[in-house]
């Protein structure tokens, strides 16, 4: 019997009236929420437009929690189907009795954020790095919730922080009371790695989503040796558990991304638009101002003040003309204007337009003929 030891709590279901209060559930909440706010500052701080983690959210979280579940689901399949099964098929679907995995939650979360990223036309890659310490916060704060459920413990210890988990509960052994608390080995080790991506980051600039790539690094190299202190029931290949060759197999590859992207430079848009923005939105009052403006003013047709400087006027330029011509064209152009403005007096106005060009033609031929 240990000198001294971890309780775990009598419950973690409260009801308010006939809802259930479950305390898995909250501390996800509370870990998303920690996480967006986290991530919302130092977006800020980048120069991003606030609010932008937040709507990113809006697709990273139900894309998470799919995704988590679904790797739980499939990597844990022995725990819904099948004849020994401790649990029943429909149960798949509680999240809130616990089992998400982090491999999942983060692989289909990346997917929502690319959506939203796109839609607003900013850089998934300055996104990543920005979030990488706060989604290490949010898990940290998530594994309480193993906490409350008694579950994501280790194999069994007489230390002084021995986990107390009750004999019903399934990876349990007889005669064993305590346990190494491996939820709260991630919790401390999700902490310290936050804090060392906000250092890196500032320290070293890291860029490109070269911050992302460590938070992956770090987050497998301590993952790796707190599964391999878990005794639950999971699959094992060459002697190591599942999610141990998962853990090597990400942290090879994120070393080898950030060791590929270690020259790449140049600007990553943190503050952009919509699609619908760039293309134009018909809807988008400003655009439209832009659209008939253009249809307004069309075409500017050329004037005098657009002919070169050295181009004479037509008048001069016809050598055995003289100036009667172009007053008579003038004449003619005006009554022509006129009669299309003022529909009243414009048969009159045109007789005389024709009567005076009648008589330019006459006086025109006369000095011809002289």
């Amino acid at each position: 019997m240990p000198l001294a030891s971890i309780p775990s709590p009598s419950q973690g279901v409260w009801y308010l009236g006939v809802i259930p209060i479950r305390a898995y559930a909250l501390c996800i909440v509370l870990g998303v929420i920690v996480a967006v706010a986290i991530g919302e500052r130092r977006w800020r701080a980048r120069g991003g437009t606030p609010g932008t983690i937040v709507d990113l959210a809006v697709w990273a979280v139900p894309f998470g929690l799919v995704g988590g579940r679904l790797y739980h689901v499939i990597t844990d399949w022995q725990l819904y189907f099948g004849p020994d099964a401790p649990h029943t098929p429909i149960e798949a679907l509680y999240i809130w009795n616990g089992g998400l995995g982090i491999w999942g939650a983060v692989t289909l979360g990346a997917l929502g954020v690319w959506f939203g990223c796109r839609n607003r036309g900013i850089s998934v890659s300055a996104v990543a790095d920005v979030v990488a310490p706060a989604i290490a916060v949010g898990q940290a704060i998530g594994r309480l919730g193993n906490y409350f459920n008694q579950e994501l413990f280790g194999s069994p210890t007489t230390l002084p922080w021995g986990l107390e988990i009750d004999p019903d509960k399934p990876g349990t052994l007889p005669g064993v009371s305590t346990y190494h608390p491996a939820f709260l080995y991630e919790m401390v080790w999700d902490l310290g790695l936050a804090l060392v991506l906000v250092w890196a980051g500032h320290r070293f600039a890291l860029r490109h989503g070269r911050l992302f790539l460590l938070y992956i690094a770090g987050y497998t190299l301590g993952r790796f040796w707190i599964e391999g202190l878990r005794i639950d029931t999971a699959h094992h290949i060459l002697g190591l558990r599942l999610n141990q060759w998962t853990s090597i197999v990400l942290f090879v590859a994120a070393l080898i991304w950030f060791w590929s992207t270690r020259n790449k430079t140049g600007e990553e848009r943190v503050v952009g638009v919509t699609q619908d923005q760039e293309a134009g939105d018909p809807a988008d009052p400003a655009h439209a101002a832009d659209q008939a403006d253009e249809h307004e003013t069309g075409p500017r047709a050329e004037s005098e003040d657009d002919r070169p400087a050295d181009s004479a006027p037509p008048s001069e330029q016809a050598g055995g003309q003289d100036g009667q011509d172009g007053k008579a064209e003038f004449v003619s152009a005006f009554a022509q204007t006129g009669a299309e403005t003022d529909p009243a007096h414009g048969s009159d106005q045109a007789d005389e337009a024709e009567t005076a060009a009648a008589d330019g033609e006459r006086a025109a031929g006369e000095k011809g003929t002289a």
